[in-house]
């Protein structure tokens, strides 16, 4: 069996850098970049109010990743990437329960890694906190 070329690390470093841009511009060129070394990644944006928000947290982790072809339409697919999903907002739902909330999914995955990552802003009016949740799980090689 080969060995991957990258890690768990790694590719959580771009579900990180792909949920962190700050235009659609900036996302494809991290997106197309990161193609480039055979990661593929993709990002969706959410907001709302936190707890009524989770669902639809997930369920659009879920259908980006399956329309962009990182996972496959399957339970498994759907599977793994909810769980990350839901480990990350696990990570950041004391900060994030009872307020707004407003942010990105970023979604990558390389060989059996696959890492999802939240980065929100958590507030009322402009009084914002930042946070960021990150999570991975193996998957089957594509």
């Amino acid at each position: 069996m080969e060995t991957s070329k990258f890690t768990s690390v790694d590719v959580g470093r771009a579900a990180l850098k792909i949920a962190v841009t700050a235009s659609r511009e900036e996302e494809n060129e991290i997106k197309q970049a990161l193609a480039n070394k055979a990661i593929k990644a993709t990002a969706v944006d959410f907001g709302g109010e936190f707890v009524n928000s989770i669902v639809k947290i997930i369920e659009r982790a879920v259908v980006a990743a399956q329309r962009q072809e990182i996972v496959p339409e399957n339970h498994i697919g759907a599977g793994a990437v909810a769980g990350a999903a839901s480990a990350a907002l696990e990570q950041v739902k004391m900060k994030a329960i009872g307020f707004n909330v407003g942010g990105k999914i970023g979604i990558a995955r390389y060989g059996e890694h696959l890492c999802v990552a939240i980065y929100m802003s958590v507030g009322v009016l402009n009084l914002n906190e930042l946070c960021v949740g990150l999570a991975h799980r193996s998957i089957k090689e594509i």
